[in-house]
Formats: C-alpha cells, structure tokens, sequence
C-alpha cells in the first residue's frame, strides 16, 4: 500500500491514509489520489457509499505534512499554495458527495484530518477520538472549512475550539456538529462488517450508542459569555474574570500568535455569515496564502515541530501591536492565484 490505499470490497469504496508513523498526516500526493478516486466512484455503479479511516493505531489524520510545508516556506516556493488549493477543493468535494461518505474519526484527528472527515455525510467518533483545529498555536489560521465548521458551533464554542487550539472529545465534536456518531472504539470492526450487506444508516444504527454528555456544552454559560467579545482583547479581559476553567483558557490563549489570533477571530465572524463552505474555503485560501509568506508560521513550526523548544518569538509579540491593517492583509484578494474550482 502507498501512502494511501483504495480498495472497493462489498460496494464499499474505502479509503486507508497509510503513513502511520506520521499519524497519516496529509501530502500532496494523497490528496490528489483521493480527488481522482472520490470522482471516479462517484459514477462507478459498483461503489454505493465511501469510508475513510487511518492505519495504524493513533488515529485518522493529524493534519498536512507540516514539515514539507516549512521546508517550502523557507525555500520560498510555492508548492504548499498548490497543496492548499486542491485540498480544500477536496473539502469541498467531501461535502457535497452523492453517496454516503463514512469517515471513521478514531483517534487524532488534526487540522487537514477534519478537512477530510468532518465533512461528510456520518461521521464516526469513538472514546478514543481527540478532534482540534490547533493552527493558531503554530501562526496559522483554522483552515480546511474549519472556519466554517466551528463559525456554526453552537454559542462560541466554536471561538474557543479555535483561539484555545485545544482537543475536544467525541461527545464534544458530536455537540458542535462535527461529528453524527458514536461508538466504541472495539465495534469497529463489527461496523466494517455490518456495511458489507447493509446500508449505512442501518449499519450506525446498529452499532452506534449514544454519546457520553459534552463536557464544552456544560461550559457553554461561560464560553458564551466571554468568546462573545467582539475583540481577543476583550475576550482575554472576560476569561480572567470568568473563574478557574476561563482562566486556564485564557492562559492558553496568550501563548499563540498574536497575529493569528486576531486573523482567527475575524475569519470565523465573517464566515458565520457567509453562505456556504466554499466560499469559505475561498477565504481560507486567502488567508493562507498570506500566512504561508509570513514570518509568524514559520517561526510557530520552528517552535513545535522542528527545534520543539515550544518558545515562539511571535512579531508582532502583544496583541496591542497588531493593527487593523496587518489583519486586513490577510483577506485582500489574490487577483489571478484566487482559490477556483470550488463552486457549486
């Protein structure tokens, strides 16, 4: 098997991303793959519906080939910006596919892995599964319709998924709407037979149990209250008063990137009035194209990912210092490297 494996058995087109060691993070490759198999299948009368899961034991996805993308970053090419833009027309492709479209979110599941997951028609979550959107801890923004997703999360949970870059559980993803169900871990197995004589929906409703309670959605009184503000300022100011859980949020908060906070909230305000996921993935495309030449993404990747010293210079460093004209720069548009091929 190559980095990603296809196998059509019983009328089930199953994708496996297979780069465990990697926690099958996503290259460019694997994407195109997956368009050029999804497009075929999708007329292919032998195939009745589609399931995506990982190999290997740590979960589905943990997002794009961060390295790759640094190594790009630095050497000033433009290789990630082609890997954005048929990713999220692979997003958008997921969303609207016209058969069932399974994904089994075991395990991590980062960044890119809920690009090609949590669009999907039944989503699949388990004890195990840990599911975030944790960008702005590296200088990026929630990309992969991530803004879409979590822009229409109930309340602002979605807002504090995405400033926090913490993991939320399955019950968790489940409540905010980017998940449908769930089951044990170990009945796995016992879906992947299910499927090969009956539906879908018969097969989950066999199998699937209902889901623990939501820890996000009994903090929802004072996410709401605080992630309402209309600046990070200002939610920053309301976490420090909001008692011990908003606190530890707010710490964990003010050691992203400044930039990429105040980027963040914008993208997720005009996205929640935006009227479908690709003209969000549109923005996202702008968005990333400005943060992939600034300074503050590569330094975030130094930190984590390659030197793993955790210690991020950001420039700007404080909030205050980012002004309204360094986030705007983020949304103007790209005149001809505009995101294309996403539409309806």
């Amino acid at each position: 098997m190559n980095d990603v494996g296809f196998l059509v058995h019983s009328g089930i087109g199953r994708i496996t991303l297979n780069r465990p060691r990697a926690l099958n993070s996503l290259n460019h490759d694997m994407v195109l793959a997956m368009l050029d198999h999804l497009e075929t299948w999708r007329s292919d009368p032998g195939v009745r519906a589609v399931l995506i899961d990982g190999a290997g034991d740590r979960g589905l996805c943990a997002g794009g080939d961060i390295r790759a993308i640094h190594e790009d970053a630095r050497a000033g090419g433009t290789a990630s910006l082609r890997f954005w833009a048929d990713e999220y027309r692979l997003n958008a492709l997921i969303s609207r596919y016209p058969k069932p479209y399974l994904a089994l979110m075991d395990g991590l599941v980062m960044g890119g892995g809920v690009g090609v997951s949590a669009h999907g028609s039944h989503r699949i979550v388990t004890e195990r599964s840990r599911i975030g959107m944790p960008e702005v801890g590296i200088g990026f923004i929630p990309d992969v319709g991530g803004t879409y997703l979590l822009s229409r999360a109930p309340g602002q949970l979605g807002t504090h998924i995405a400033l926090t870059a913490g993991s939320i559980s399955g019950p968790d993803a489940i409540h905010c709407g980017l998940a449908d169900h769930f089951m044990p871990g170990e009945r796995i197995p016992d879906l992947l037979d299910a499927l090969a004589s009956r539906t879908p929906d018969t097969a989950l409703d066999l199998i699937a149990e209902p889901a623990p309670p939501s820890g996000l959605a009994a903090d929802a009184e004072w996410i709401d209250h605080c992630y309402a503000a209309d600046t990070v300022e200002e939610i920053l100011s309301r976490l420090h008063t909001g008692g011990d859980a908003a606190a530890t949020a707010a710490k964990e908060i003010e050691a992203k990137s400044p930039t990429a906070l105040k980027v963040t909230l914008r993208a997720l305000r005009t996205a929640a009035a935006m009227p479908d996921l690709e003209t969000v993935l549109a923005q996202e495309y702008r968005v990333s194209h400005r943060a992939f030449s600034s300074a503050e993404f590569a330094e975030g990747i130094r930190a984590q990912i390659i030197d793993k010293d955790r210690s991020p210079h950001w420039n700007p460093a404080t909030l205050s210092e980012v002004d309204d004209d360094l986030v705007a720069s983020y949304f103007a548009g790209l005149g001809d490297d505009e995101l294309s091929g996403v539409a309806r």
